[in-house]
């Protein structure tokens, strides 16, 4: 059972774990023992609330199909326990990120003073520069 929050949590049969062989170094050892994991989730034949499933489907994230099934392979540990817990709490937390709420933006706008104060800087400052001009001889 992967607890995402108080009330959402998602039964073990839902998710799909088996072990594969791990890329990169490792020697001798790497070619024969499987530690890395493929968690694959189907986020439309889960449980979660319809709320996590929809915002989970649209999310552009690169781990999440077309089909709407979240795959993530975690190789990162020599074991394949670490690496299940890896891919467990990658999961967990992609689940998570969805269900905070953005507050909405107020958009406001300056005040009256901190416009005037603005155009005052602006004409100073143009003034100072056309002070830079050449000096014309009389």
């Amino acid at each position: 059972m992967l607890q995402i929050s108080r009330n959402v949590a998602i039964p073990d049969d839902e998710i799909e774990l088996s072990a594969i062989r791990a890329q990169g170094a490792g020697g001798q050892n790497v070619n024969k023992v499987s530690s890395a994991i493929h968690l694959r989730f189907d986020i439309r034949a889960s449980s979660l609330p319809e709320f996590y499933q929809q915002r989970l489907l649209a999310l552009r994230d690169r781990r999440i199909s077309k089909d709407g099934v979240v795959i993530i392979k975690a190789q990162q540990y020599r074991t394949q326990e670490k690496n299940r817990q890896a891919a467990l709490d990658r999961l967990q937390e992609l689940i998570k990120s969805v269900a905070v709420v953005r507050k909405a933006r107020k958009p406001t706008r300056p005040s009256k003073s901190s416009q005037a104060k603005r155009l005052d800087r602006k004409t100073r400052r143009g003034k100072t520069k056309l002070l830079r001009g050449r000096v014309s001889e009389q």
